[in-house]
């Protein structure tokens, strides 16, 4: 009798570790038959998702437990080959998803480089780590080698940090609470100057909570009460902004976390509308929107994250369709739902010709 029973139970275990791997369905925006520019391609949210091995038939026969390490609440990404880094809401750490090792892990804190309530992550290209750390009201860095190195900010120098994004010389981070962004020697840790200031006119603020830059070096920041997007120079100058308080396309409700392509597209998160819309540099006008609430593939729920990364596609090409073609990945912060972090590659149809039809604005390359 207890063959009997043992001999199906593995097979019911073998079969429900199988089923955790079939793949999902091909979602593109738009889309087809219209020509699709963004193909959604997986989420992460425990280290199976990127590939590490479970097996319920070998917690069942020897009692090993499976890693509960996941994503709860992500607030900042960014990335570097080989990892993406995830500053968590709920664990009040920075979690690294290891893509080479398909693991997790955390961002080891020494004693002055403890956190308290991370938000924004900013990872300069020599590897820096710059965590906006609202709790301790300072701005926290970490190397290359994810080893403390400094904090910034020195009494009420920033009230409310929720953001930070560094050039070579400066840092600027957004103070929610202050309503400007003050712009800091990355030497001397000292605010040299501000951006922005209470208001509704154009380069005042109310309660900007994301920045990022173009590849020129221009600034963007989420004047999240406001409801829009602000550009600026590097000097501090107003240059135009993005989207209106609304419910149209272009509008926004609940503007969140922002990220510039090399194109210079402004992807624009809206937690509200739960989903993500592009934005053309120059005209200002909506080019595509992607993402809804629901349970389906490429849904989202309050996303509230957003980074693009051209480095980490190798780890990616298998959810890649072959009629398609991705130039660089997009991932979205889910603060609720089951999916955390979704992964999209934006990039062409390489397949058959699509027919004609009518479609969105989109003139995206």
């Amino acid at each position: 009798m207890r063959k009997r029973f043992i001999i199906p139970l593995m097979l019911f275990l073998l079969m429900s570790c199988a089923a955790t791997q079939e793949k999902i369905e091909t979602v593109y925006y738009p889309a087809l038959p219209q020509s699709p520019k963004i193909q959604f391609l997986m989420s992460i949210t425990s280290e199976s998702d990127i590939g590490k091995e479970t097996s319920a038939l070998r917690e069942f026969l020897l009692g090993e437990t499976q890693s509960m390490k996941i994503v709860a609440r992500p607030y900042g990404i960014a990335s570097v080959p080989g990892k993406i880094y995830i500053s968590d809401r709920t664990y009040k750490k920075i979690l690294i998803i290891d893509l080479e090792k398909k693991e997790f892990d955390y961002l080891r804190e020494s004693p002055g480089g403890a956190l308290d309530q991370p938000a924004g992550i900013w990872i300069t290209p020599s590897g820096d780590k710059y965590v906006a750390d609202f709790g301790r009201r300072q701005i926290v860095v970490f190397d290359a080698d994810d080893n403390f190195v400094r904090a910034y900010g020195s009494v009420d120098q920033f009230a409310k940090p929720l953001d930070v994004a560094v050039d070579e010389k400066r840092m600027y981070v957004a103070d929610f609470e202050k309503h400007h962004i003050a712009v800091v020697d990355l030497e001397t840790g000292e605010t040299v100057s501000t951006i922005g200031g209470p208001g509704e006119k154009e380069g005042k603020m109310h309660r900007p909570s994301h920045l990022t830059f173009d590849k020129e070096g221009n600034l963007y920041v989420t004047d999240s009460f406001n409801f829009r997007v602000q550009k600026f120079s590097t000097d501090g100058r107003y240059i135009k902004h993005f989207g209106f308080l609304g419910d149209t396309l272009g509008g926004f409700a609940r503007p969140k976390g922002i990220a510039v392509d090399n194109k210079g597209y402004l992807y624009a998160v809206d937690t509200a509308f739960e989903n993500v819309q592009i934005f053309d540099n120059e005209s200002t006008l909506l080019l595509l929107f992607f993402g809804e609430f629901g349970p389906n593939p490429g849904s989202m729920y309050l996303p509230n994250s957003i980074h693009i990364d051209y480095e980490n596609i190798k780890y990616f090409q298998e959810y890649v369709d072959k009629n398609f073609r991705i130039k660089y990945l997009i991932y979205v912060g889910n603060m609720l739902g089951s999916h955390k972090i979704n992964v999209y590659g934006f990039g062409e149809w390489t397949g058959e010709p699509l027919p004609e039809v009518p479609r969105q604005r989109i003139i995206l390359d």
